[in-house]
C-alpha cells in the first residue's frame, strides 16, 4: 500500500464544519485619495462587513421603538389591572394563606402565561389578517362590551 493513496484526515488547523475557519468579520478600510484628486474633499471612510447575522441587529440593542412598545405595554396592562378582580383575589389569597411570596409567585405566573397566550395568538391572527382588520374587530368587540355594560347599569 502506498502513502499517497491514503486519504489525509483532518488536522488541527482544519475543520469538519465548512468555513468555520473565516473570520466572522471582515474589516474594510478606505484610504483618503484627495491628494491625488485635489478638486474632491472627502473624509476617511469605514465599512465593515459582517458575516455574523446577528451583528445587523443594532449590536443586539435595543432601539427607541422597541422601548416606546415595551412602555406602552407596561402602562396598558398595569393599568387595566390594578383594581380588578384578580388583583382583590390575589389579595384575599394572601390574607388567607399568610404566605405572601407564594401567592406572588403563582399569580404572576398565570399572568405570563395567560400574557403569553395572548401574544401567540395575537402573532397566528397577525400572520394570516390585516392589522387594521384586527385593530378595528378588537375595537368593535370592546365597544360592544361597553354598551353592554352601561345597558346592564341603566337597566
Amino acid at each position: 500500500m502506498k502513502l499517497d493513496s491514503v486519504l489525509p484526515s483532518l488536522s488541527t488547523s482544519e475543520s469538519a464544519t465548512p468555513n468555520s475557519d473565516l473570520p466572522q468579520e471582515v474589516k474594510l478600510e478606505v484610504q483618503d485619495v484627495s491628494d491625488s484628486f485635489p478638486a474632491v474633499t472627502s473624509e476617511p471612510a469605514q465599512v465593515s462587513i459582517s458575516s455574523n447575522p446577528d451583528v445587523c441587529l443594532e449590536q443586539k440593542g435595543l432601539s427607541q421603538k422597541h422601548w416606546a412598545v415595551f412602555a406602552s405595554t407596561f402602562v396598558t396592562i398595569f393599568l387595566a389591572e390594578i383594581g380588578d378582580k384578580t388583583q382583590i383575589a390575589v389579595l384575599l389569597m394572601t390574607a388567607e394563606s399568610h404566605n405572601p411570596w407564594i401567592v406572588f409567585a403563582g399569580a404572576g405566573s398565570a399572568l405570563i402565561a395567560t400574557s403569553l397566550l395572548g401574544v401567540l395568538l395575537g402573532r397566528w391572527l397577525a400572520s394570516r389578517i390585516d392589522p387594521r382588520t384586527l385593530e378595528r374587530v378588537a375595537g368593535g368587540i370592546l365597544l360592544a362590551i361597553s354598551v353592554a355594560l352601561v345597558w346592564e347599569v341603566l337597566g
